[in-house]
């Protein structure tokens, strides 16, 4: 199979890839679904409360026009008349108002959840880079964005056609119908376009999510190269995590080392592993391993106790029982007690002897 070239985007993106590009405001987001459901929304909600809104604003028409003639007209009744105007307004709108706002809020952060990114705030002169902008004009993106204006227009006149269709044998009859019968009708079959237009705009609406899903899972992909110069600032460059540990291993064995002159004894397997133990009765509960080796690290703990004069003892089964079971720093266990106690034994009769 051959390889994939490196430059070639053929991952998925990671999460710091995707936590990056949400810092940036780069989301998958349609704009066709906030502003349908937003209108779908004012829709059903002059549908739901247009009678109270027509009577309320019937009889507050009426009571301007009864005081029409009654008020004289001068700055001070002027702005009084704005004033009670304005309030009226907000006061009969506002639930319209708020459902709109709250749609337009949930249908947002249905899509992309809670989210600022302040770097959109800021100037950016590739927008208005001409070369840049041609490049957008003749995009992909342009092209889709082209493609759901045609097929919104396509959409009403073909909703609207058909509805005016099925409503022909009851336009003629309006002709011997009452003014306001006529503008009830024509109100009705204007909500009935409406919202039978908005119904079919809202199955575009999810197709241009899926779409705009599809485009931004392209655009984080990363190539085979990406994922290791990520993985590189994340976990570390391996060679350096290499060189770190090396470094490391080796100043714990210099800390090691000095610690053999402190030894009472060496315990040897004689030539592959070697073990130096310290006891001190007064601070200790049981005999601690200081320093414990294998190959050449084991020839210098040896080296270093003859240097500085610590016993060896040569006792394989001890001094593999200690180099497999305990680790570096520990006591050593209970079942080691009694060979050890026997081989501290035999190094303090050395030393009292030498003296």
């Amino acid at each position: 199979m051959a390889e994939e070239p490196a430059g070639e985007k053929t991952e998925k993106a990671t999460p710091r890839r995707r936590e990056e590009a949400r810092k940036k405001g780069e989301v998958a987001r349609s704009r066709e679904i906030p502003a349908v459901l937003v209108l779908l929304t004012g829709l059903l909600a002059l549908y739901l409360g247009g009678q109270h809104l027509w009577r309320q604003l019937t009889v507050r028409s009426a009571h301007w026009f009864h005081q029409a003639g009654a008020v004289s007209l001068n700055p001070a009744t002027v702005l009084d008349l704005h004033r009670e105007l304005l309030v009226f307004l907000l006061t009969t709108l506002a639930p319209i108002l708020l459902a709109v706002t709250a749609m337009a809020v949930l249908a947002n952060y249905a899509q992309v959840g809670a989210l600022f990114a302040p770097q959109l705030l800021k100037p950016d002169l590739n927008k208005i880079n001409l070369f840049k902008g041609l490049q957008r004009l003749f995009s992909l993106q342009s092209w889709a964005e082209l493609l759901k204006s045609v097929c919104k227009l396509l959409i009403i006149g073909w909703v609207a056609a058909a509805t005016i269709q099925k409503e022909l044998p009851e336009i003629v009859p309006l002709l011997d119908k009452a003014l306001p019968d006529i503008l009830a009708y024509m109100l009705r079959v204007a909500l009935a376009i409406f919202f039978k237009a908005l119904l079919a705009m809202l199955a575009l609406a999810a197709l241009d999510y899926f779409f705009q899903r599809y485009r931004y899972e392209k655009r984080l992909r990363m190539s085979p190269q990406e994922m290791k110069e990520e993985y590189k600032q994340t976990e570390g460059d391996p060679l350096i995590k290499s060189r770190i540990r090396s470094i490391q291993r080796e100043m714990a064995r210099r800390r090691m080392m000095a610690e053999v002159p402190r030894a009472d004894v060496v315990i040897t397997n004689p030539t592959h592993l070697a073990v130096a133990l310290r006891y001190r009765n007064q601070e200790m509960a049981a005999p601690q391993v200081v320093a414990k080796g294998a190959g050449l690290v084991a020839e210098k703990i040896k080296e270093t106790a003859r240097r500085h004069g610590v016993p060896l003892v040569e006792n394989k089964p001890v001094a593999q029982t200690l180099f497999k079971t305990v680790d570096l720093g520990q006591f050593i266990p209970p079942g080691a007690y009694q060979v050890v106690a026997e081989i501290l034994a035999y190094v303090y009769r050395l030393k009292n002897k030498r003296n």
